[in-house]
């Protein structure tokens, strides 16, 4: 009887425990195992970072747990108060926000300090995922104008915290749900004239700081103990690995101090000394099979909504990865965004969290999902 007992309890609880898609959760454990043995290296001397680092990394296997239960129906019920929330939340921090650093990107509520540009990495696309659902079968140009109003708004916001990188992951997560709905390349090639001629513009409103970055990626031996002292560092630190690397805990860039945020934005630096063009390639084959298999996902979705929120969580994927790389790698300006499963961080690591759930899910229901 007990034997029964427990068989029917496990057929109870057997959709609730196996949620995890077998090959998404493997890419995920072999980066974040590649993370913790990188942290390690890069925090000797700083205490509390691997620790910190587990409880971070449980905390967002729980969220994924939580989210991958989550059915696309109920995500789609959520969309609107999610995104409502997450304005007023950008709001209130250009209102009341607390300046940290010389940006007001932090919202201090009873005891902690919340981000709420975070939020909007997942909302913006989760909005509009459930607005071109509705409009599916009469799609306009109005139809495209009023989602971009709808991305454009939160995207604004974030961006005059000033916060350019969490800005740009809105936008490409965003732009890619308007792409996936159907937008025209006609319109696209319109977009990509009309932006290019606005590059004047968009230069006189950057920070001065912001400049500032550009120019340094242009040429960082300008200003080699000053502005462009970090990435001439991080691209020292790449470059010294060579073909297969110093080895682990060996990186004399990062562990005497010359590698700037070694154990967060630039620990693709710390990786590539000790790993060299091996381990590089090994980690790119690892994003490279995380994003095919968001791709997969996307591709089998089972309706409208699914699928431009599987693709919009796929390009974050994507944005966070070839964003860091490219700035550590002295390719794009810094602008302040992590590794995927490797960097340091909590909030990062929920985001992710729930958008490695948000996959799961549309998979976990893909043949329950009407279409």
């Amino acid at each position: 009887m007990r034997i029964n007992e427990r068989r029917s309890l496990w057929r109870r609880m057997r959709p609730y425990v196996t949620v995890f898609d077998p090959p998404l959760m493997t890419v995920l454990v072999v980066l974040l195992t590649t993370s913790l043995i990188t942290l390690y290296s890069a925090s000797i001397g700083i205490p509390g970072k691997i620790e910190d680092h587990l409880r971070n990394i449980a905390m967002s296997f729980c969220v994924m747990w939580v989210v991958a239960n989550i059915s696309p129906q109920n995500m789609m019920r959520i969309a609107v108060p999610a995104y409502v929330v997450t304005v007023l939340l950008l709001v209130a921090v250009a209102l009341v926000g607390t300046i940290k650093l010389g940006a007001r990107r932090w919202l201090h509520i009873g005891v902690i300090d919340i981000q709420p540009s975070e939020f909007a990495k997942l909302a913006v696309p989760l909005m509009l995922a459930w607005y071109f659902q509705h409009q599916q079968g009469q799609l306009r140009w109005h139809t495209y104008a009023i989602g971009a109003v709808l991305l454009l708004l939160p995207v604004f916001l974030v961006a005059r915290q000033p916060d350019l990188g969490t800005s740009l992951l809105v936008v490409a997560a965003g732009f890619t749900v308007i792409y996936l709905a159907g937008l025209p390349w006609k319109a696209i090639l319109g977009l990509a004239v009309a932006g290019a001629a606005s590059m004047p513009v968009a230069w006189s409103m950057l920070h001065d700081y912001q400049r500032e970055r550009v120019m340094t990626l242009i040429d960082p031996t300008a200003d080699p103990l000053g502005k462009g002292f970090h990435i001439i560092q991080s691209i020292i630190a790449i470059g010294s690995g060579g073909l297969t690397g110093k080895g682990w805990t060996r990186g004399t860039q990062a562990h005497l101090e010359f590698v700037p945020e070694r154990t967060t934005d630039f620990i693709f630096a710390v990786y590539s000394e000790e790993f060299g063009l091996a381990g590089n390639v090994f980690l790119m084959l690892l994003y490279l099979l995380l994003i095919g298999r968001g791709l997969m996902i996307t591709a089998n979705a089972p309706n409208f909504f699914t699928r431009l929120l599987a693709g919009a969580t796929t390009m974050i994927f994507f944005t966070y990865a070839f964003v860091n790389m490219g700035m550590v790698s002295g390719i794009l300006p810094v602008v302040g965004v992590p590794l995927p499963f490797m960097s340091y961080g909590g909030t990062a690591a929920l985001t992710l969290g729930v958008a490695s759930g948000i996959l799961m899910s549309i998979q976990r229901n893909r043949k329950l999902v009407q279409t």
